[in-house]
């Protein structure tokens, strides 16, 4: 039996700023555009890996959310404490100088951290927390 991701959900609260980032600045291809009562869904990810996307969605859009708990939410995303994903590239460091080149918020600058992992770590538009692992 094999077991894979094949969606991440992460909010975004600009889907133009969104797809500006995860497409122009990542490089992700754009794999779903839908817009629904005012909303936008973007579904994005790497090139030749169509196994694996990541939903970019309108935040605390479910009905049974009060209005309270939905402010709640869009604090927690501004602040970068909702959301978060890890990626992983064969080139940290020019991923990282082509994501500042772009204006991308940098978090952390690469680094060699005591458990073993070369990271940097950005903000998305919407405030999610984006690591970068280096690989091989």
């Amino acid at each position: 039996m094999n077991i894979s991701i094949h969606y991440a959900f992460l909010p975004h609260t600009d889907a133009d700023a969104a797809l500006a980032f995860y497409r122009d600045a990542l490089g992700f291809e754009v794999r779903n555009d839908v817009g629904y009562d005012g909303m936008r869904w973007l579904t994005v990810g790497p090139a030749g890996q169509p196994e694996t996307s990541i939903v970019l969605h309108p935040p605390a859009t479910d009905p049974g959310i009060t209005d309270a708990e939905r402010q709640t939410i869009l604090e927690l995303i501004a602040k970068g404490s909702y959301g978060a994903l890890t990626l992983a590239s064969d080139d940290l460091d020019a991923l990282f100088d082509r994501l500042v080149q772009r204006g991308a918020d940098v978090v952390q600058e690469p680094m060699d951290q005591p458990y073993g992992v070369r990271d940097c770590a950005f903000r998305d538009p919407s405030g999610n927390l984006l690591r970068i692992n280096q690989t091989a």
